[in-house]
């Protein structure tokens, strides 16, 4: 469980996400160079700002939403305390009742003349004292109780209250950066597209990278993506059957390398557009084609997850995705099925 620390910091951590998200150079140049330059590293950018806008609102949902049951268990305890309150309230009022049906309204001591038994009445006096004080020391000690129960009840309240707006604050900064995404992802496409037609590849756009702790020796070339077109289906844009496997993305989505190993060919145009392959040990190649945009060069040593390149839709291609193949061989006419090969590797897709 979390600590009630760490809650109660939750929202300027939210506060805090916004400001430095707010913050980030998005717009236009960035200081790298021409606007056409930039693109690509823009693209990345905004990738990024959006993950983290994404995750960020995600955790305040889920700690609105947990802050908003904490409301409503308070609510519901209060409504019982209300409840046994109300009862003891009425245990009361019957004593009360009965004290008067039993002469109650005449003072002690014309009752103990009148009474055949005084001593008895005496008893049943003391009873009725001690049930009365039990009864109303019980109602303070459960109205205490409602008090810290509605004290809590409203700290939840307003802690709800402040996540939902911070919510609506990250909810309508992820929508900016999405729409600013939208704008530079069709630049950089139009911008491949161009060099393609030029025949004129567009060299390497270094790429900040992200950080890469050690981890597994092989991962997925692309993160959040739909699988479409698998090894060796067969369509009308193949001259046989398909010979890797497509990861339907968005433009400008970071490529990266599977594994370790040494760029081999960094090239453009024919049916794959613009492409990188690398060469692995043990004699097999990866290809990453239809790119919008490549950030190594031709002998570049990479490491797995390491960005490539940014996803497009350059070359004989209907739409944005990666067309990812795996070979034995660096040229074509060698693939083997990527899937159960990553697989293999411990990465299943």
């Amino acid at each position: 469980m979390r600590s009630s620390r760490r809650r109660s910091l939750s929202v300027p951590v939210l506060l805090c996400a916004l400001a430095v998200l707010a913050a980030r150079p998005t717009d236009g140049m960035d200081g790298d160079g021409g606007p056409g330059a930039a693109l690509g590293p823009q693209v990345a950018r905004l990738y990024e700002d959006a993950a983290k806008a994404t995750r960020q609102y995600e955790d305040g949902r889920r700690e609105a939403e947990e802050q908003r049951s904490k409301a409503l268990e308070y609510e519901r305890r209060l409504d019982g305390q209300r409840r046994k309150i109300d009862a003891m309230r009425e245990d009361l009022g019957r004593i009360a009742r009965a004290q008067y049906r039993d002469g109650g309204g005449l003072p002690l001591t014309a009752r103990m003349l009148l009474a055949d038994d005084p001593e008895e009445l005496m008893r049943g006096q003391h009873a009725v004292s001690r049930a009365n004080l039990a009864v109303d020391r019980a109602i303070g000690k459960n109205l205490r109780a409602e008090a810290r129960l509605a004290a809590e009840e409203a700290k939840a309240q307003a802690a709800w209250q402040a996540l939902e707006k911070r919510n609506a604050d990250l909810a309508k900064l992820k929508k900016k950066i999405e729409n600013k995404l939208e704008v530079v992802r069709s630049q950089l496409e139009g911008q491949a597209d161009s060099s393609v037609a030029a025949g004129s590849c567009p060299g390497a756009v270094r790429l900040d990278q992200p950080d890469l702790p050690a981890g597994p020796a092989w991962v997925a070339p692309v993160e959040g993506y739909d699988l479409s077109a698998s090894f060796g289906s067969g369509g009308s844009r193949w001259a046989n059957r398909h010979t890797g496997q497509d990861f339907a993305v968005p433009v400008g989505t970071p490529v990266r390398s599977v594994g370790t190993g040494r760029v081999l060919k960094v090239s453009c145009g024919g049916a794959f557009g613009i492409q990188v392959v690398v060469q692995h040990a043990g004699g097999y190649y990866t290809q990453y084609a239809h790119l919008a945009a490549v950030a190594v060069d031709q002998g570049d040593r990479v490491g797995p997850g390491q960005w490539i390149g940014q996803s497009g839709s350059t070359g004989n291609s209907t739409g944005p995705h990666l067309h990812f193949e795996v070979r034995v061989t660096p040229e074509m006419g060698s693939a083997v099925d990527p899937v159960p090969w990553l697989a293999q590797r411990g990465v299943p897709l």
